[in-house]
C-alpha cells in the first residue's frame, strides 16, 4: 500500500478546527427548563412536553398563551419555532421562523403576553424607584 505522506508529518482534518467539545453543546432540556421558568408568569400555562421525546439538541414545550391559543414549540440551537398548534403536536409541513429568544416568539404570538411582561417590568421599576427613596 502507498502513502502520499510520510509516517512523521502529521494528518490535519478539516474538520478538526470545526469540531465543537460536548462539553460545549446546551443540553436543550435544561434550556427548556430554563425558558418555561423564564415566563410562566405571563401564559396561562407553559411547561416541556412529556409525551414528544426531547434530547440534548431538541426540546419541544407547550404553551397556551393567555389569549387562549395552544402552540407546540421546538427549541434548538437554532432558536425557538412554532411546529404544531396543539400541544404536543409537530408538523413537519409548518415552515415557522426561528426566533431567538423565546421573548421575541411570544411577543409576536401573544398580545397578552406583551401586556403582562409590559406589567411586569413596571412594577419592577416602581420597586426599584421605592427602594431607591
Amino acid at each position: 500500500m502507498e502513502v502520499d505522506c510520510q509516517p512523521e508529518e502529521s494528518i490535519a482534518s478539516p474538520f478538526d478546527e470545526d469540531c465543537v467539545e460536548l462539553g460545549d453543546v446546551k443540553d436543550m432540556r435544561l434550556e427548556a427548563d430554563a425558558v418555561v421558568n423564564d415566563v410562566l408568569f405571563a401564559v396561562t400555562e407553559m411547561h416541556v412536553s412529556q409525551n414528544l421525546t426531547s434530547a440534548s439538541d431538541v426540546a419541544y414545550i407547550n404553551v397556551e398563551t393567555r389569549e387562549g391559543n395552544h402552540y407546540c414549540l421546538e427549541l434548538t440551537e437554532a432558536g425557538l419555532r412554532v411546529v404544531g398548534y396543539a400541544y404536543d403536536e409537530v408538523n413537519e409541513d409548518l415552515n415557522t421562523q426561528y426566533h431567538e429568544t423565546v421573548y421575541s416568539l411570544l411577543d409576536k404570538l401573544s398580545p397578552g403576553y406583551r401586556e403582562a411582561f409590559g406589567n411586569a417590568l413596571l412594577q419592577r421599576l416602581e420597586r426599584l424607584k421605592q427602594n431607591g427613596q
